[in-house]
């Protein structure tokens, strides 16, 4: 198997839908059915990466558009892109302005797929995910970075104990190392050439119980009331107010992208990732209302 990961870096709300909502959400996000855990449909990101696409072996790579059945290159594309999964969802936090939280078990999801790639191991074996009671949250250790140190930005000192307030949460701080392994590991690569966002990674992240995260899927979205005007008294229309739910600006999702030469191509796994990776930190609109500048991103294939 010739897989990779991807990451994405969300700029602006994000609205991956799934259509009508049965609740308060008229326009929920996708989720998974099992866990609740947002994602981005990896047949969104896929159309984006086409769209986008100006090499050579356009249609071989990405496959053939639905209306276009009378190309002789139609059939399955070489790429394959899974959903993007949500990582680091960010929270507004007392101090910090915002903290990145994940939980243990999506770590544990993640280091599944980086095991899956047999890629991206350099300075990951040796880091563990580290385990976190109901009360306290995981910052990251201070490390050294030139002339100052970096620690966490989201902890504040209540008498002899330190505390993070996460929303209307509030939980005792405690640094940890795997914590800042972690926001390593993972800052070189979702911010590659960016050392001052490495170093907010580091600042802000946050790992908390399971059972919180699952709490904060539902609380720490973003909820936005939109109205329809009648365009001649410039009031609101019957049946023209809904909600829409989106993902926060700031937030970080993964997946893995899979390579797949078959037949005669004479496109290498490599050539193919080549092609994909053309995209790789570039500005980039995914998910709905591109015209009012929700959904754009930065894709990184490490």
């Amino acid at each position: 198997m010739h897989a990779r990961l991807s990451f994405i870096h969300v700029l602006s709300p994000l609205h991956a839908g799934t259509g009508q909502g049965s609740g308060i959400i008229d326009l929920p996000i996708a989720r998974e059915k099992a866990t609740n855990l947002p994602y981005l449909p990896g047949s969104s990101l896929k159309g984006t990466l086409k769209s986008h696409y100006t090499g050579d072996n356009k249609t071989l790579i990405y496959g053939a558009d639905k209306l276009d059945t009378y190309n002789e290159d139609h059939g399955a594309s070489l790429v394959q892109i899974s959903d993007q999964k949500l990582l680091l969802l960010p929270v507004r936090s007392l101090a910090g302005v915002f903290a990145w939280v994940t939980c243990p078990y999506v770590l544990h999801r993640l280091e599944r797929d980086i095991k899956t790639t047999g890629r991206n191991t350099t300075n990951k074996s040796s880091i563990t995910i580290p385990v976190v009671s109901s009360e306290r949250c995981l910052v990251a250790k201070a490390v050294p970075n030139g002339g100052r140190a970096v620690k966490s930005a989201i902890s504040m000192d209540v008498g002899r104990e330190k505390a993070v307030y996460l929303e209307d949460l509030d939980f005792l701080a405690e640094e940890n190392t795997e914590v800042t392994q972690w926001a390593r590991w993972l800052g070189t690569r979702i911010f590659p050439n960016a050392q001052e966002w490495q170093d907010l990674l580091v600042e802000r992240i946050c790992i908390v119980h399971d059972d919180l995260f699952a709490f904060l899927l539902e609380t720490a979205t973003e909820v936005t009331a939109r109205i329809r005007l009648q365009e001649e008294s410039k009031t609101v229309e019957s049946g023209g107010l809904w909600y829409e739910e989106a993902l926060p600006t700031e937030t970080i999702l993964w997946g893995v992208v899979l390579a797949t030469p078959r037949g005669n191509t004479s496109l290498s796994p490599e050539k193919i990732f080549d092609a994909v990776g053309q995209q790789s930190g570039q500005l980039l609109q995914s998910g709905g209302h591109a015209t009012i500048g929700r959904g754009l991103c930065r894709f990184y294939l490490s």
